[in-house]
C-alpha cells in the first residue's frame, strides 16, 4: 500500500464515504452541512473535511480541476479508506432546456484517448468508464424525492477548458452526450480498477448550446446547498461492501 503524499491526513481521519468536488467553496459549504466537521488537509488548497452525517461518518474533499489532479485525490482518499465516492461539480450543458442549478446526472462519461488514462490503460483503449449501479440509483431517488429539475444521460471529460467550439458540440452530441466536464471518467475508471463504487452528481454551470452566461460560485450558491443534501443523502444510503 502507497502511502500519500498530497493528502496530508492520517488513516482513520477520512471517512469510508467520500463527496469529492473541484471547488474549495463548494467543498466547504459542504462542510457547514456536517456535524462538527474537521480540516484533516489543505495542502495545495485540496480542502478536506470529516464529520457526519446524520450520524454517518462522511468526508468531504477537493480534487482541484481535471483528470490528473481528481486522480491523485481519488487515489490517496482510497488508500486512506474511501469505499464510496460522489463527484459533486458542474458541468456545460450541450443539449437545450437545461439552465442554470438544473441537475445531470451522468450515466456514464466518454473521454478521448491517450493522456491520463493511457498510463494506466498502457494501451490505446477506451475502457467502459461508468458509475456505480447502486451509486447511480440512489442518487436518481434522492433527486425524485426532492422534486428538483434533473436529467439522466452520459456526459463527456474533456481534459481542455478552453477547446469546445461547434464542432465539439456537434460530435459529440450526435453521440447521445448531454454534458461536458472534466472529471467523471477519471473517477469511474479509477474506481473499477480500485475496486470502490462510485457516482456523480453534477450542476449545469453553463451551456454550449444556449446564451445562459457562466455562473460563479457565488451564483451558484443556493443550487449548491439544494443539491448538497440530495449527493450527502445518496452517499450515506449507499451500502459499504
Amino acid at each position: 500500500m502507497l502511502n500519500p503524499v498530497i493528502i496530508r491526513a492520517k488513516k482513520g481521519e477520512i471517512a469510508e464515504r467520500v463527496v469529492i468536488g473541484g471547488d474549495p467553496a463548494r467543498i466547504e459549504q459542504l462542510a457547514s452541512l456536517l456535524e462538527d466537521p474537521k480540516l484533516v488537509n489543505s495542502n495545495r488548497g485540496l480542502l478536506t473535511y470529516t464529520g457526519t452525517y446524520k450520524g454517518v461518518p462522511v468526508t468531504v474533499a477537493t480534487h482541484g480541476i481535471g483528470g490528473p489532479s481528481s486522480a491523485i485525490v481519488v487515489e490517496e482518499l482510497i488508500m486512506l479508506g474511501a469505499k464510496v465516492l460522489i463527484r459533486f461539480g458542474t458541468c456545460g450543458a450541450m443539449v437545450s432546456g437545461l439552465g442554470i442549478g438544473d441537475i445531470v446526472i451522468p450515466t456514464g462519461a466518454a473521454y478521448n484517448q491517450g493522456g491520463l488514462l493511457y498510463q494506466y490503460l498502457k494501451e490505446n483503449i477506451c475502457m467502459a468508464a461508468s458509475p456505480n449501479y447502486e451509486v447511480l440509483n440512489s442518487i436518481v431517488n434522492e433527486a425524485v424525492k426532492s422534486g428538483v429539475k434533473f436529467v439522466v444521460g452520459p456526459v463527456v471529460s474533456s481534459d481542455a477548458f478552453y477547446a469546445e467550439d461547434p464542432e465539439f458540440v456537434k460530435k459529440w452530441t450526435g453521440r447521445g452526450i448531454i454534458a461536458v466536464e472534466m472529471e467523471c471518467a477519471t473517477l469511474f475508471a479509477l474506481s473499477s480498477m480500485r475496486k470502490v463504487k462510485s457516482g456523480s452528481l453534477l450542476l449545469v454551470s453553463d451551456s454550449l448550446v444556449e446564451h445562459l452566461g457562466f455562473a460563479t460560485a457565488e451564483e451558484l450558491r443556493s443550487y449548491v446547498e439544494r443539491a448538497s443534501k440530495i449527493a450527502l443523502n445518496s452517499l450515506i444510503n449507499v451500502s459499504i461492501s
